[in-house]
């Protein structure tokens, strides 16, 4: 479904990815991406959703190399992302921003996409009245209008207590499940990326340091030394 191979990127002498290949094979997967503050993560996101060109390597997505094509035309071959910042708007009720964006992009289960997530009970309402965690629901849903068969999100939980990180994750397993998704999720909630993912990949300075399993990550030793510390 997605592959990097050899991706490299640099901010002039800093060198924010090296030499990094990820692999994630099947649809309807939940994968999430841990590591420390500077560790490349946005920088991966932004290179596999064309924000930002490597210099070197390549990036393909159900089997075709995207890594000359721009934001537009990944969105339109069924890429999707979501920012650390919540990207709704305000001032606009949740429905009227869902239908809209719906309208758009040709999508046909808006409604399968508002009971997937759960959005019936703040439909109506604007999106700046509701809780916090119901706008990043909105704002997976809105990733999620199009069809996509990959999605990435930047901290999706970022912002959120313990017990409304769980159930943001309960609910992206559920859209992976259910809407058949590949779902990449940098997320700092280590706890929550080994509950819910079922593969992760842990990177370093740049470097990807394991990848795999969520048991086969946190037991990596390496994982442990740069990463997880006495929490692995």
């Amino acid at each position: 479904m997605l592959r990097v191979e050899d991706l490299s990127v640099a901010y002039g002498s800093v060198k924010a990815l090296e030499g990094f290949s990820l692999e994630v094979a099947e649809r309807g997967v939940l994968h999430g991406v841990i590591g420390a503050n500077g560790a490349g993560k946005s920088t991966l996101m932004d290179a596999i959703t064309g924000r930002r060109k490597p210099t070197r390597g390549r990036v393909f997505v159900d089997g075709r190399d995207i890594t000359r094509l721009s934001v537009v035309q990944r969105r339109r071959l069924g890429m999707s992302r979501s920012f650390q910042r919540t990207s709704i708007f305000p001032g606009i009720r949740v429905g009227e921003q869902l239908e809209l964006v719906a309208s758009q992009l040709g999508e046909t289960d808006l409604n399968g996409i508002v009971d997937t997530l759960e959005l019936g009970p703040v439909y109506h309402e604007l999106a700046d009245s509701i809780a916090y965690g119901d706008q990043r629901r909105v704002d997976i849903a809105l990733a999620l209008v199009g069809q996509p068969a990959l999605m990435l999100l930047d901290e999706p939980a970022a912002g959120l207590s313990t017990s409304e990180t769980v159930a943001l994750f309960e609910h992206l397993a559920k859209v992976v499940r259910e809407r058949n998704v590949t779902a990449l999720v940098v997320e700092h909630d280590v706890e929550a990326v080994f509950r819910f993912c079922d593969t992760i990949t842990a990177l370093d300075l740049g470097r990807l340091l394991a990848s795999g399993s969520p048991a086969a990550v946190r037991s990596d030793p390496r994982v442990i030394a740069a990463y997880l510390g006495s929490a692995g």
